[in-house]
């Protein structure tokens, strides 16, 4: 794929997107360069990671080969954006920046790397077992051999979309921040089984179970949602007594409104 791989910042998100690379062979262990602010991550990777990267701390001189890298994968988290200098005698231009950072828009990273062709990734928690949703934005002047590059990063792991930017922060609210809002429905219908006298790991078990069958049913039959509700709501039973609480709790709108609160929480990181 490429001879020099930089990862700056090595979390959850980053080592799900090395990791099946690593283990393809396509990346070579040697050839992968990671840096790392924390002493407390700088151990645990050198002890823990499975493959025998190179790791160094940011604050060490021998780190700044991984400017020398043609591709690098920017994984730090936005508040410590600025701790990370492009250095000013940068031998070779035009190399590769992809960016997994919440908010932090295309023109901003090519602000700070100048000497780089940025791309603007999003992409969410399920990339950690293969099943994550990975939105992408091109910057300017990318070669069709980076954007292959780019795609070939997540495409082991996730389902792609090429969007204009102005889409990625309602993607990032969506798919991102939805596993959380999912969690919070799973746990909170479970609750409403443990209320009914029902053990608290069943109630979970049958709550997801429950929502893995429903997502199936309505793909395999090509249904709408609403076509779905009517199927389980019969006159005077119990589903449409559930969905009127919902409707007076305002669940749906305050659903809604959450989605677009991340998404403009994610326009106020730009």
């Amino acid at each position: 794929m490429t001879d020099k791989i930089a990862i700056i910042g090595f979390g959850n998100i980053a080592k799900a997107i090395i990791t099946p690379l690593l283990d393809k062979k396509l990346i070579q262990p040697e050839n992968v360069f990671c840096l790392l602010k924390s002493e407390k991550s700088f151990e645990n990777i050198k002890k823990n990671y499975k493959y025998n990267i190179n790791v160094y701390r940011s604050s060490s001189l021998e780190s700044k080969i991984i400017w020398d890298c043609q591709v690098k994968l920017l994984s730090v988290k936005p508040q410590h954006l600025n701790d990370i200098i492009e250095p000013e005698n940068i031998q070779i231009k035009d190399n590769l920046l992809v960016s997994i950072l919440a908010g932090v828009s295309i023109n901003s990273l090519t602000h700070k790397f100048p000497n780089h062709k940025c791309v603007r990734v999003v992409t969410n928690i399920p990339i950690t077992v293969g099943k994550g949703l990975t939105g992408i934005a091109w910057g300017e002047n990318l070669t069709k051999d980076q954007k292959d590059f780019t795609k070939k990063l997540f495409e082991n792991t996730s389902k792609l979309y090429e969007f204009p930017e102005d889409y990625l922060d309602i993607f990032l609210a969506l798919t991102s921040s939805g596993p959380a809002i999912i969690a919070l429905i799973i746990e909170a219908l479970s609750d409403g089984g443990l209320s009914g006298g029902l053990p608290k790991t069943l109630s979970e078990e049958l709550v997801m179970e429950m929502i893995l069958g429903t997502i199936s049913l309505i793909k395999e039959n090509k249904l709408t949602t609403s076509q779905l509700k009517n199927l389980v709501t019969s006159p005077g039973g119990t589903t449409i007594s559930a969905l009127r609480v919902l409707e007076k709790k305002s669940i749906r709108s305050a659903l809604i409104e959450s989605i677009v609160s991340a998404s403009n929480r994610s326009k106020e990181f730009s």
